[in-house]
């Protein structure tokens, strides 16, 4: 097999200029440089940006850092192919191919490729399957979120270690979330039921012992919260109470939840928000008691994601996350500091079934996505 130094003295002794343009004999067509080393062992700096799939500007720098050899002609640079393949199974290459992550980000441990994907307004939503062994937990529970789109969430507004709150934390999506992605959870549930299943999805779905790792509070938002100290906590994300829209029996929630023996609320507990029979008196518990106590505990210049739709009730339609966002955004929060909407997302079901409702009559929507409002801690 030729050595990369017969190689490289084959290409001193080559005839031609590549800074010009070539005429084939007989009149055949014109062809360049990339034309002429399309089936040789060697690249120009153009073939190999391509071959790594990376910008001229790293590829000076892995010269400049002698990562990668090349060849001078005519003050024209080459590569020999294997030389780069061989780079191409580097730590060196992974890291570069993939980004690195910014010393000045204090948000999160993305490189700037990754930050950038996760800057648009949307996303869709992503589960395991109601058969998937790791949804038979989180199916009990009547309005689950998946861990995975939390996961999303965690990995954009956290680095590893920080701290995570979920004021409603359900059957523990977010608690999941945190232990698969490193970083630390407080979770609160009121019901004891739900409290408890939290617990035993992450022994079972994680690890032995992985909800030891985090902390799992059975009891009351409005109560717990006054008790968190302020500006102790990295994130908070979570999906409340859509007031009682689960008190509504409607033809899917029979077949896919009744039929199976599955809850259709989160609780009996008067306590319970969404057991709140007035929309404005829900609305104002959630803002004040919950959210805005959330915003105290939150560290200054840190997020909070608000999961929400928007739903019916007896015909009219309730536009939840412009009702939260209207009594939110801008207000004063105990302590210093006020909470800004820095904007939304929208989280789109693509998954869910389409139901004929208002057919042959009126419209009335199949709402087949969520809102995620994102505030600031300023």
């Amino acid at each position: 097999m030729e050595s990369n130094v017969e190689k490289q003295q084959n290409l001193l002794m080559s005839p031609y200029q590549y800074d010009t343009v070539i005429e084939k004999p007989s009149g055949s067509k014109q062809f360049r440089e990339a034309d002429l080393f399309e089936d040789c062992d060697y690249v120009t700096m153009s073939g190999a940006v391509n071959m790594l799939r990376m910008s001229k500007h790293n590829l000076q720098k892995c010269i400049e850092d002698k990562k990668i050899e090349n060849y001078n002609f005519n003050g024209k640079v080459f590569f020999f192919k294997n030389d780069l393949e061989d780079f191409m199974n580097t730590p060196d290459y992974e890291e570069l191919s993939s980004g690195s992550s910014d010393f000045r980000n204090t948000l999160n441990d993305l490189t700037g490729k990754e930050w950038i994907a996760e800057t648009k307004s949307y996303f869709f939503q992503k589960g395991l399957g109601a058969s998937s062994p790791e949804a038979q937990i989180e199916k009990l529970h009547p309005a689950p979120f998946s861990f995975q789109d939390i996961e999303k969430l965690v990995l954009f507004f956290t680095k590893k270690g920080m701290r995570v709150l979920d004021p409603f934390g359900g059957v523990g999506s977010t608690a999941k979330a945190c232990e698969k992605t490193g970083r630390y959870c407080i979770s609160i549930e009121l019901s004891e039921k739900y409290h408890n299943l939290s617990l035993e999805r992450l022994e079972k779905e994680v690890g032995v012992g992985t909800s030891e790792n985090h902390t799992f509070i059975n009891g009351d938002s409005c109560d717990v919260l006054p008790t968190l100290s302020s500006n102790s906590v990295d994130f908070i994300v979570t999906s409340p109470p859509y007031w009682g829209i689960l008190h509504k029996q409607d033809q899917k929630v029979k077949k896919n939840r009744v039929a199976n023996n599955l809850d259709t609320q989160y609780s009996t507990d008067d306590r319970d928000l969404g057991n709140v029979s007035d929309y404005n008196n829900f609305l104002n518990i959630l803002c004040t008691k919950i959210f805005m106590q959330c915003a105290r505990v939150l560290r200054k210049g840190k997020y909070m994601a608000i999961i929400v739709s928007d739903f019916r009730d007896k015909g009219d339609f309730i536009s939840f996350h412009s009702d939260l966002i209207h009594k939110l955004n801008q207000s004063k929060i105990e302590g210093g500091g006020i909470l800004a909407l820095q904007g939304t997302k929208i989280l789109i079901q693509n998954h869910k079934s389409l139901h004929p409702y208002g057919y042959p009559f009126a419209y009335v929507e199949n709402i087949h996505h969520q809102y995620v409002l994102i505030f600031r801690k300023k």
